[in-house]
This record gives structure tokens, sequence and C-alpha cells, in this order.
């Protein structure tokens, strides 16, 4: 099968007062149309950075490199995300990749009804549609995302809205084109644990209905595991683990991993065992291993390069040198 998108040594350089940082690091993996794609790490290693590259909402004076193809709706052909002029990523945007940003209460406009900002996104592809033909898109768009009384919410204001209700308007908003990607970045958070599942349960029953691949951005290894097929580890701007979700989550090869999953809450277990230290910043990233400050099984070849790949099973590898050692 033909990847909807697929990343080749991805990188994303910022201008800082001490020099150019890389908080995404030459990233590559795939993604097939209708799969989920979790991609999980600690706050700073890059995750949102790398989601805001695919859709031109780096920064200014972010640069990029590498390759982004994203596959036309017929197969026919691929474009470069990397190469597009900003009047091409604008037609991209929501109509071909769909963003739920984090954080929907400032997300949102707060001085605009919900209704108007979902129109903007479904008139931002369609300027010559009437004003009752967006009204009724809208309306559309919020029954899909299971929204109750959509008339009525299409009228009220943020604020008006609970946690779970505005996070809806957020996913209505975000398919509102018809995308076949979705960006889903952390749209669980700070949500109860009941309407969360009602979240998930709502972009799984979406990603059926529309044949959507997901892309799904969290630091939450158990929601990831309920939504995500294959699954990617970053860290410090670089996928140090990559393979089937049930595999990595039964044998992590990437001391990283091993460490969130420690750090994660489990049934029959007491307490947390956290990881030492922190992500380190991004211009003061060690030579070799990022993670090798705060590793327990660290050894000296780990601070001389950067590791490679090395295959841990199939379809499942990691950057470690433990890979190759029992």
């Amino acid at each position: 099968m033909i990847p909807l998108l697929e990343l080749r040594d991805l990188t994303v350089e910022l201008p800082t007062p001490q020099g150019w940082v890389q908080p995404v690091r030459e990233v590559s993996l795939t993604l097939e149309p209708g799969q989920t794609l979790g991609l999980v790490g600690e706050s700073g290693s890059g995750k949102t950075m790398l989601a805001l590259a695919l859709v031109g909402l780096l920064p200014a004076g972010a640069r990029r490199s590498g390759q982004a193809w994203l596959s036309s709706k017929n197969g026919a052909g691929r474009r470069d995300l990397v190469t597009l002029g900003e009047r091409e990523r604008i037609a991209i945007r929501g109509r071909e990749i769909g963003f739920i940003f984090q954080e929907p209460m400032t997300a949102l406009n707060p001085v605009m009804r919900i209704g108007t900002q979902i129109a903007e996104a479904v008139r931002a592809h369609a300027p010559g549609l009437r004003a009752a033909e967006a009204d009724s898109r809208v309306i559309a768009a919020l029954e899909r995302a299971r929204v109750p009384q959509p008339a009525l919410r299409a009228r009220q204001f943020p604020h008006q809205l609970s946690g779970g209700l505005r996070q809806r308007a957020m996913i209505a908003m975000a398919l509102a084109a018809g995308p076949r990607l979705l960006i889903a970045d952390e749209p669980t958070t700070a949500l109860d644990v009941t309407v969360q599942k009602e979240i998930l349960e709502l972009l799984r029953r979406l990603q059926e209905e529309m044949g959507l691949a997901l892309l799904f951005i969290t630091h939450d290894l158990g929601v990831v595991a309920q939504v995500a097929r294959r699954l990617a580890v970053m860290y410090a701007g670089r996928i140090v683990e990559f393979g089937p979700v049930d595999e990595v989550l039964r044998r992590p090869r990437h001391p990283y991993t091993e460490g969130l999953l420690r750090a994660s809450p489990q049934l029959g277990r007491r307490g947390l065992t956290p990881i030492p230290g922190t992500v380190p910043p991004l211009d003061a990233l060690p030579p070799g291993c990022a993670f090798e400050p705060r590793c327990a099984y660290r050894q000296q070849a780990c601070s001389a390069a950067v590791p490679e790949w090395r295959d841990a099973g199939p379809d499942h590898r990691a950057r470690c040198i433990l890979v190759s050692q029992p």
C-alpha cells in the first residue's frame, strides 16, 4: 500500500540567541491510509513541533529540511510538504490535513461563536459558498462530532461549553473540510476519564466513517495503547523506538521507552518510578545518545556517537547499542 504520509530525515531548525537548534532531528516514518500512528514522549521532546512542521505553522524564522511526502487523493502522485509555497500549504491545511490543537479553550477564539469559527474553516476551501450552505455544513460538522443540540452550540461562545464539548467543537472544525489525515495533538489532555473515553471512541468512529489516517500525539501510554496500531517514541527531537504498539509496550528495547513505562501508573503496582533528570536543552545536547546522561544502562560508547537504528524484531527498531546485546 502506498503511504499517505512518508517522512524522510525531516529536520526543523529554530534560530536562538545561542545559534540554530533542532527540535526535530532526522525523523523518518510512514503512515498509511486509515492507519493510526501514536507519537509519545515527554514535554519538550519535539512532538508538537513535528506536527506543526507538517502543516506549515512553525514559528517565524524556522527552516525545514528533509522530505515529507503527502500522496494525492487518487494515488497518482505525491507532494513534498517541505518545499510547498505558503499558498499551497494553505490549500492543503484543513482540506487534506486536519489538526486538533492542544487546549481547546486557548485554540478557539474566545470572542467568536463556535459556528462562525467552523464556518471559517469551511469557507477557506469554498470561498464562493452561500451563507445558508455554509451554515448547513457547520451543523453537519457538529453533528458528525456528536455535539448535542448543534444549532444551539453553533450560536454559543467557547466559554459557554464544557471541556468535552469544546474538544468536540475542535474536532468538528478539523474535519469540516473533509481531510484524509488528522493530526490530534494531546486531544484528551485535561479531560476527566469518562470524557476522555468518549473522545477516543468518537475519534475511532470518525476514522472508520471517513477513512482517516490519524497521527495521535500524547504523553499517555495507556491512551496510545487503546487507539494506535504502531508507536513512535520521541526524545530530544529524534525517534528512538518504533514498532507495533503491543510489541513496543510489551518488550521496550530503548531505555527511554522502558523508563516511560515504569513512570506510568498501572494496576497492581504501588507508586511510580520517575526517570531521573530532565530532557536536555536543545542548545546543549550530548554528543552521542541524547538519553545517555539519564540512562541506567549507559556505556562509554553511548557518548561517542548517535546510535544507528537496530532491528529489535519484525517492524520493530530502536536507536540503542543495547539492542544487539542480551
